[in-house]
């Protein structure tokens, strides 16, 4: 494995090769050091290169799992084209297991485009938009809730203006074999890589895998097998797309929230108590959780209804929650 500069990894170079991309630090002498695999399939070029990150938060980890097996497995002899495999993107964050990186405060899904004089996450962000994405058309980021919110298993995806991008969106997210394919809100944040890819007019797709800080096999399973299908449909790897969840007997079902009113925040300090577990389907003006205040044990709790009808499509992780944080995303069927 090479200790590497950045600017320096050879993208073209056939077969696989490991590198620790070396990002020096902003107040010591030293590193952070990214993994990165580059893989150029021996079987020749490729009709589009691929590029797959984990550990964008540092406190999910299906992703990083998924991603750094796949750099051991994946066989060049096997493949076609350019594949570039990141499983600890925010690799500070990941070794501290946190959402953002303790060395300079920055949340890496909010660091893009990045800045070549910024911050280390904002480094790493350029060094992604500037290096990787230049050598692929297809960008994978995969996630999962972390301790901040549960999801059902999903693959996700933004809306976009432009009708075939969209389409081939919706194709790709469904090689996961997820329960359910969510179409997000751009609104809620900004500086995404997957925005980023986006408006390059890249196939970008996200995903939550699991939560709490685990590595759920059903996770794991899903973006390991769902990165390979992806490979084999763009033919970068040899072999037919193959079911994951061959027992569900239903294709994904594709849900979306895309206003910003879609996605409740907490009105006030307390303990929130939900009553249904993400992926229900409730009704407008249902009764869907409670929250409490413990500084008078008698007082009534808050009731908290549903705004609209749908399906819990995300909702608030841990019990104690803050004015303002989301508590919960109702999103609705819809066709593409």
């Amino acid at each position: 494995m090479l200790l590497h500069d950045p600017a320096e990894i050879d993208f073209s170079l056939p077969g696989k090769h490991h590198y620790q991309a070396a990002f020096h630090l902003d107040s010591a002498w030293g590193y952070s050091l990214v993994p990165v695999t580059v893989i150029n399939g021996l079987r020749g070029g490729g009709p589009a290169g691929v590029a797959v990150f984990g550990g964008t938060h540092g406190n999910e980890y299906e992703g990083q799992v998924a991603v750094k097996r796949l750099c051991r497995d994946l066989d060049p002899a096997r493949m076609r084209g350019c594949v570039i495999l990141i499983p600890q993107l925010s690799e500070s964050a990941c070794r501290a297991n946190l959402r953002i990186s303790p060395l300079d405060g920055v949340n890496m899904n909010r660091a893009f485009p990045g800045n070549p004089r910024g911050t280390l996450s904002y480094r790493i962000a350029h060094f992604v938009k500037t290096c990787v994405f230049p050598h692929v058309r297809i960008v994978l980021d995969i996630h999962s809730g972390g301790n901040e919110a549960v999801f059902p298993l999903c693959t996700s995806l933004h809306p976009r203006p432009d009708p075939a991008q969209q389409a081939e969106m919706v194709e790709v997210a469904k090689l996961f074999d997820p329960p359910f394919i969510f179409v997000y809100s751009r609104q809620m944040a900004s500086g995404l890589l997957t925005d980023e890819a986006e408006d390059e007019g890249k196939i970008a797709i996200g995903g939550e895998f699991g939560f709490a800080e685990s590595a759920s096999p059903k996770g794991v399973l899903h973006a390991y097998e769902g990165v390979k299908n992806v490979l084999r449909h763009y033919g970068l790897l040899e072999g037919e797309v193959e079911p994951i969840d061959p027992d569900r007997g239903t294709p994904p079902r594709l849900v979306s929230a895309p206003e910003l009113r879609d996605y409740i925040p907490c009105p006030r300090d307390g303990v929130w108590e939900p009553l249904f577990q993400p992926g229900a389907e409730v009704e407008a003006g249902q009764l869907i959780g409670r929250i409490h205040d413990f500084s008078d044990h008698a007082s009534d709790p808050m009731e908290v209804t549903a705004h609209r009808r749908g399906v819990i499509i995300a909702q608030y992780f841990p019990a104690v929650c803050r004015k303002g944080l989301t508590l919960f995303v109702i999103a609705q069927d819809v066709i593409l």
